[in-house]
């Protein structure tokens, strides 16, 4: 046996253990098969033992009271006839039945077949559906509403074990509804791939009737229209629609026969005025109209006003074109009255108030092609499609069209008009001048207007689900827009359920198990669905569960009769039946990613979901399984980017003595950018204070900041100066930008960036910056400026110096470094922002971390589309009392008084423990000072967080260290140096170096 798939499908009995057969067994015993059953197999053996049904029931129930003269039946008898030609001879039955699963016609390939079906089976009236039957084909396919196969052990009862059948059901192409099923059942030893294309033709054959059947009632009600203006005996003009469209734009014939499809969809007496958009009005009117046969419907007239001016409002066709394709148009009807209370879903007429112009009599040109009232596929061979019906030639011969014996509209020399003279009053013209034009628009059934008004407003949804879903990257707001679109319009709730990983950007491990209530949206807040937030666990049975094995949605029609959806929880769901009575559940798919699953639920809505709508719920799912989709993908990347870029941050802040800082770093909403911030210890207990920002978002810009903030933090520990710093920061960005591939973007290394040293000593800072924002300064008193710096060019331009500047700042002052995604925006004045800033740091008593919090809250944009790095820094002092300095001559006698007097200052600071080391430090720095270097001599002792020697001179000369071979005098002087001290080096100031080491208090 092959599946629809195109895979085997063991059959019979197996004595492995496999197969239907041992899996139905194992079914009834209780035991889980899901894994070896088709899905829709499964459930159905599912909603069979919910429903208590036997394996060896006894009979069906049968019914004689089913319409044997139905649609469905006249419909189906031709083409089942020659099916029965088709399958004569073989072990065939083909059955209809109706959407209740009562069997209405059969017929079989060989007539001895039916001796072997009990009595009351040999003709129609037994009812097959699934709670009746149990698993079988007719019954499945109205619960899968769609073609079905079932074969041998799949059925549930055991009498149908040794057949298999294939089902599929019949719609009537208008209404989209079920109106039956057709079923071929066959032994299992005739399984024939074939038959699946057999039955899908001979269901489209069945459809066709159906829909001829309604063009047949639309004919009759344009016959009775035609009849009845055959009687007018006014004088008129008869124009098409056709012709008038053709001075017609897009949008004035869509809203015209829009217009006219909602007054036959009211059922009743109703006008409405339709505005063109040259200053036309055209007045539609609606009227019953019944035929001989009985058949209502209704007719919409159009009764035209006067042209615009200086532009004809018809355009004659000459004589040798083709006709167009038109619509028909009649003369004017007996009753033109406008009703005082049209219908409510039209917007009433108001009184006309423009005389009617003259208009030429133009014959009305026969129809070559109908408007389809409804989306159905376009119409069958010899039929039209319904909503409007083309004219036939009338008994005499003559098309209708154009007038004939019958004396029907298109006659230019006919006299009439409405009854009673009203067809002036109505349109507004005058006595004496030509009357208006009047004209057939549409002539069709109200529940046929409904549908295509049904079908207008599905695209309509679509349309906006376009525009409405997917708006923002992230992930619940996406599901709340698919929420927000379907309710009310669609359903009157809805729920969505994801899993967390879904939530966090990541592939759901078990998304059939790992479901969250992610959303509750509904027409109001009184249904008792379960909170946002909490775990969702549905069993197989439930429909949720059911579309998410499936891939397809599933729908529930009735709720009361769904079995598995009441089993999941049958407290809560006895409540939810009071608030609503129909379900479609959809799964949330995309790229092959299951991200979820929605329920549209409708209670108050006047009908419940049909299989049009599950179509639509399955078009809006998976637009918005896209978006959603994309908002995962997005999150996951920017949790990743994010990731970088916080790991290449710093994780905490260095000890230092000179400020104390606070820090923040905020992402940007939409993408994450390459903002850095850094805080460098120094030499002399100085800090290095720095901020910048990469030009781009993602991925690449977060690795760029996090070479660049490396590179930026060794060159600042070489003790360069901010400018010599940005100097060099400039060249590896021309570097970075001149290796990068050329299909990279453009200018993605580019950035800006602002260094500051700060020396506690001096209470001085130096600062420099390359297209960066300059900082903010605050005072002790408050005050605040923002510092006058050259801008310098952003980094990656090269070619143009950076200047460095020095500033006096007093102790207690705020340093407030930032990037700009703090102040610039779109749609903000700089110069607004800039004094929200100064309000914002003009308290002197706040602390850095205050700080940062009032400027997020009060001068960040709420949502910022850039990245914020903020830094801010109180500065400190180094109290004289523990600053120690010499000025020495170039003599190296003075090297032992230079020993002594840094001994006395230890023991006043009572590190006498650190003395030995101390001593042998400044003695080998000075005498190199002396030795190797030129000009005076200046010798400093730093007593801060440890005990720093520094020995400055004139000299631009740096020392080396090395190791010295056995036989050389000197060299040594170094090394010891650097045994002793914890760290050690040399810095450049304007004129000269300066060389240092750290020792710790308790160096020995």
């Amino acid at each position: 046996m092959v599946r629809g798939g195109g895979k085997a499908i063991p059959t019979g009995h197996a004595p492995d253990g496999k197969g239907p057969a041992r899996s139905r067994e194992r079914f009834l015993q209780g035991e889980a098969v899901a894994a070896g059953v088709r899905a829709p197999i499964s459930n159905s053996w599912q909603r069979c033992r919910a429903l208590g049904l036997s394996p060896d029931q006894p009979g069906l129930p049968f019914r004689d009271d089913f319409e044997r003269d139905a649609r469905i039946v006249r419909a189906a008898v031709p083409v089942l006839d020659r099916l029965q030609s088709w399958f004569a001879g073989s072990r065939m039955n083909i059955s209809v039945a109706d959407a209740n699963g009562t069997v209405l016609l059969r017929r079989f390939g060989e007539t001895s077949l039916a001796g072997s079906l009990p009595a009351f089976q040999r003709v129609p009236g037994f009812v097959f559906a699934e709670r009746y039957a149990g698993t079988n084909g007719i019954g499945l396919a109205l619960a899968e509403r769609q073609l079905v196969q079932v074969y041998g052990a799949e059925h549930f009862a055991e009498r149908a074990q040794g057949n298999a059948c294939r089902a599929l059901p019949v719609r009537d192409p208008i209404s989209g509804r079920i109106e039956g099923v057709l079923c071929l059942g066959y032994p299992r030893s005739a399984e024939d791939p074939a038959l699946a294309t057999v039955i899908r033709r001979a269901a489209h054959a069945i459809e066709k009737r159906l829909l001829g059947q309604s063009s047949e009632r639309e004919r009759a009600l344009l016959r009775a229209y035609l009849d009845t203006g055959a009687e007018t005996a006014e004088p008129h003009h008869s124009v098409g629609v056709g012709e008038l469209t053709l001075g017609m734009r897009p949008g004035d014939r869509a809203i015209l026969m829009e217009k006219a499809a909602e007054l036959i969809s009211c059922a009743q007496r109703a006008a409405v005025r339709v505005k063109l958009s040259d200053g036309r009005r055209v007045t539609l009117v609606s009227r019953p109209m019944t035929t001989a046969t009985g058949v209502e419907g209704f007719v919409t007239e159009a009764i035209l006003s006067g042209p615009a001016r200086h532009e004809p409002l018809l355009v004659p066709q000459p004589a040798e074109q083709p006709p167009r394709p038109t619509f028909l148009l009649a003369e004017s009807t007996r009753d033109t009255t406008v009703p005082a209370e049209p219908a409510a879903a039209v917007e009433p007429a108001a009184p006309e108030a423009d005389a009617t112009s003259p208009l030429p009599a133009v014959p009305a040109v026969p129809p070559t092609a109908a408007f389809p009232l409804t989306a159905v596929p376009g119409p069958l061979p010899g039929t039209a499609a319904p909503g409007l019906v083309p004219l036939r030639a009338d008994a005499h011969g003559a098309d209708a069209s154009a007038g004939g014996p019958r004396g029907v509209p298109g006659r230019g020399d006919r006299t009439g008009g409405g009854p009673g003279g009203t067809t002036s009053s109505t349109t507004g013209g005058s006595r004496g001048s030509p009357p208006p034009a009047r004209g057939l628009v549409l002539v069709g059934e109200p529940h046929v207007g409904r549908y295509a008004l049904a079908a207008r407003r599905r695209l309509e949804l679509l349309t906006d689900a376009s525009t409405r879903i997917g708006t923002t990257l992230d992930v619940r707001r996406t599901a709340e827009e698919l929420a927000e679109t379907a309710v009310p319009r669609l359903a009157d709730y809805v729920t969505i359920d994801l899993p967390e990983a879904v939530l966090r950007g990541e592939e759901a491990a078990d998304p059939f198990s790992d479901l969250y209530r992610t959303v509750v949206h509904g027409i109001d807040d009184d249904c008792p669905f379960h909170p946002v937030g909490k775990r969702i666990d549905y069993n197989p049975a439930t429909p949720h569960l059911r579309c998410l094995t499936s891939g397809q949605a599933v729908l529930e029609p009735d709720l009361r009769t769904a079995v598995g959806w009441r089993a999941h929880d049958p407290e809560r769901s006895d409540v939810m039946l009071t608030h609503v009575r129909s379900l479609i559940a959809v799964p949330l798919v995309a790229r092959g990613v299951v991200l979820g699953v929605a329920a549209f639920y409708r209670g108050r809505h006047p009908a419940p979901f049909d299989d049009d709508d599950r179509s639509l719920v399955q078009e809006l799912a998976g637009r918005a399984a896209l978006s959603i989709d994309n908002a995962r993908r997005y999150t996951r990347e920017r949790s990743m980017v994010l990731a970088l870029q916080r790991s290449l941050l710093p994780q905490g802040l260095p000890d230092q003595d000179a400020v104390d800082v606070a820090h923040r770093y905020l992402p940007a909403e939409s993408d994450v950018a390459g903002d850095w911030y850094d805080v460098i210890p120094l030499s002399g207990t100085r800090v290095g204070l720095l901020v910048g920002d990469v030009v781009g978002h993602g991925m690449l810009s977060a690795a760029t900041m996090g070479r660049l903030r490396t590179a930026a933090r060794s060159y600042a520990e070489l003790d360069f100066s901010p400018d010599e710093v940005l100097t060099h920061l400039d060249n590896l960005v021309g570097r970075l930008d001149r290796e990068a591939p050329a299909s990279s973007e453009a200018g993605i290394f580019g950035a800006t960036c602002l260094y500051a040293i700060y020396d506690p000593t001096t209470q001085q800072c130096t600062m420099a910056r390359a297209g960066h924002p300059p900082p903010a300064l605050v005072h002790p008193d408050g005050a605040v400026s923002f510092p006058d710096l050259p801008a310098g060019p952003p980094l990656g331009l090269g070619g143009l110096p950076f200047e460095a500047v020095d500033i006096d700042l007093p102790e207690d002052s705020r340093l407030v470094l930032y990037t700009d995604g703090l102040i610039e925006s779109r749609n903000r004045d700089a110069d607004l922002v800039l004094d929200r800033l100064r309000a914002a740091l003009a308290h002197p008593g706040r602390t850095p971390d205050e700080i940062c919090e009032t400027v997020l809250d009060t001068v960040a944009p709420v949502h910022p589309r850039d990245d914020i790095a903020l830094l801010v820094a109180r500065t400190h002092a180094l109290p004289p009392d523990r600053i120690a300095t010499w000025d020495l001559p170039a003599d190296p006698s003075l090297v032992s008084e230079v020993r002594s007097s840094a001994l006395r200052r230890l023991a006043d600071w009572g590190l006498e423990e650190a003395g030995f080391a101390a001593e042998l430090v400044l003695s080998e720095l000075v005498t190199n000072a002396i030795r190797h270097g030129s000009g005076p001599v200046r010798v400093r002792l730093l007593n801060g967080r440890t005990l720093i020697c520094e020995v400055s001179d004139c000299s631009n000369t740096a020392p080396h260290l090395r190791r010295a071979a056995t036989t050389d005098e000197g060299g040594r002087g170094l090394f010891l140096v650097a045994q002793l001290a914890r760290s050690w080096g040399t810095r450049y100031i304007r004129q000269g170096k300066v060389i240092w080491a750290e020792c710790g208090p308790d160096a020995a």
